[in-house]
């Protein structure tokens, strides 16, 4: 029976997380070139049971998107449409409330929110569409609007992002979602997503945010053109920000879908590097408390295996999710209470539902 030893570099960088100290980008780059991957997951898996002991956490959330139209052309995109466009969408009130209302359950917590950037109707639509649900579904919270929407808003609308936000918490806005964040340099901005906000705008949405009492989220869109590198600087900017506002919630790396469903397994990322970016994940963001394997991206299965490679939050029931589907995704479109209960206890953890602020609802 052979034991494994940690070489000299990952003493070192074990040595360093065990005494609290932050790991530089430097000692990341070495955890994504090691061949040592089940050593990085002992690490992340020691981090996170420190923080968040045996609880695996869930929420039953409703997916919406309310219109698909964008003035945006990002690569990765295959949910957007140019205005007229076949298939171009965009729900008014009362396809709205027809939406929430065929999928509604008395269980569902939350309104996850995101869309186009839809020059094509007035800043008051994004605003009406959190007043109609607040109205009609008070008990939920509404998740609505990434930090690159906020920017659009911005300009469409023609006020700061600062007014912004304030007229959207007005309206009932309770926490914004994590997404538009792509890779947080500009090198990747400008060749994937050039008419999005810039990595300055994307951070100084969610500070605004958090300085008007919000709690955020925060994603990483990894897979594509990015280093590693871009990885780890992409979660530096993001640990500053903790450092100085302490407003985010919750890390979600998300594995980018191909273009197409048929466009083969060589276009996806690898399980390899899944399970290594949840671990590093977990290593680098010593300021989050919770770091989420999100099912939708890289499978119920996996989502299962990163409970041991640092991840202690799976997300939610997801009732019809368009976005990663509409590039490729290979998993279902939503997943039931009890399937994520199961995933859970047999990775022999502890299932908590929680709301959105990571309230626990019920232990299971």
């Amino acid at each position: 029976m052979s034991t494994l030893t940690l070489d000299n570099r990952m003493q070192e960088i074990a040595s360093k997380i065990q005494n609290g100290e932050r790991l530089s980008i430097e000692d990341g780059l070495y955890l994504y070139e090691t061949p040592d991957l089940l050593s990085v997951a002992q690490l992340a898996n020691e981090v996170n049971q420190k923080k968040n002991g045996n609880n695996v956490y869930f929420i039953e959330n409703m997916y919406i998107n309310p219109t698909n139209v964008c003035e945006a052309d990002c690569g990765f995109c295959g949910f957007k449409r140019k205005p007229g466009e076949e298939g171009a969408y965009t729900m008014d009130e009362a396809a709205l409330l027809k939406y929430v209302s065929d999928r509604w359950n008395d269980n569902i917590r939350e309104f996850h929110i995101v869309g186009g950037h839809n020059h094509e109707v007035p800043f008051d639509y994004y605003l009406d569409t959190i007043r109609t649900l607040k109205k009609h579904y008070p008990q939920a919270t509404v998740k609505a609007y990434t930090g690159a929407e906020i920017e659009f808003f911005s300009r469409i609308a023609g006020i700061s992002m600062k007014e912004v936000l304030e007229e959207l918490i007005k309206a009932g806005l309770d926490t914004m979602p994590g997404g538009g964040a792509e890779i947080l340099t500009e090198r990747y901005r400008l060749k994937m997503s050039p008419d999005k906000a810039s990595t300055d705008q994307w951070l100084e949405a969610h500070e605004i945010a958090h300085g008007l009492g919000l709690k955020t989220h925060a994603t990483m869109l990894y897979g594509s053109i990015e280093s590693y590198e871009e990885r780890l600087i992409h979660m530096d900017r993001l640990r500053q920000l903790q450092d100085r506002t302490n407003g985010y919630m919750v890390f979600i790396p998300l594995a980018m879908q191909p273009r197409s469903i048929n466009a083969g397994l060589k276009r996806r990322t690898s399980a390899f590097d899944d399970m290594r970016t949840v671990a590093i994940s977990r290593l680098m963001l010593d300021n989050f408390d919770h770091i989420k394997a999100y099912w939708i991206n890289i499978g119920v299965q996996l989502t299962q295996m990163a409970l041991t490679f640092g991840s202690d939050d799976i997300h939610g029931t997801l009732i019809e999710e368009r976005i990663s589907h509409a590039v490729g995704a290979l998993t279902s479109a939503g997943i039931t209470r009890d399937e994520l209960i199961h995933l859970i206890k047999t990775a022999g953890r502890t299932p908590v539902e929680r709301d959105t602020f990571y309230n626990i609802v019920k232990k299971y």
